[in-house]
């Protein structure tokens, strides 16, 4: 089990907690009352800064309640901290755009994280033909 030194910001927000076998995604929530207009945009502040372990990186996405709930959406789609943004100002915060009016309350879950080992090193070797089964070229689905 590896250890991650984590600073709060703010004494308002509830600690973080891994539930081991319930999901590996452990939620994130903001640290600040955020008002949005539709149309705006803000780093709502995730009140923590951790000190991940060596070799590791830290993807971090919306909750499936997040668009429903309150109308935003991460503008980078999905958030990538890695090992290096580590220092005692180096607080996560969610990029977000408002779709329509919303209130973000100190506490809303709006966000979840997992750590993940860094890619490891690759190589590529280019080739006329593959060994899979073709699907018809469009992602998982196949043909349209």
């Amino acid at each position: 089990m590896e250890t991650i030194k984590i600073k709060y910001f703010s004494d308002e927000i509830r600690r973080l907690t891994y539930t081991a076998g319930k999901s590996d995604w452990i939620d994130l929530r903001a640290a600040k009352e955020i008002e949005l207009k539709k149309g705006e945009y803000a780093l709502i502040p995730l009140g923590v800064a951790m000190e991940l372990p060596k070799g590791y990186e830290a993807h971090v996405i919306p909750r499936s309640s997040t668009y429903k709930n309150f109308g935003i959406l991460q503008t980078n789609s999905c958030g990538l901290i890695d090992e290096s943004y580590c220092g005692d100002n180096d607080q996560w915060f969610f990029p977000a755009l408002a779709v329509r009016d919303t209130v973000i309350h100190v506490n809303d879950r709006i966000c979840q994280f997992r750590i993940m080992e860094h890619q490891p090193a690759v190589v590529f070797e280019e080739t006329e033909t593959l060994s899979g089964e073709d699907r018809g070229g469009f992602g998982s689905t196949g043909r349209c």
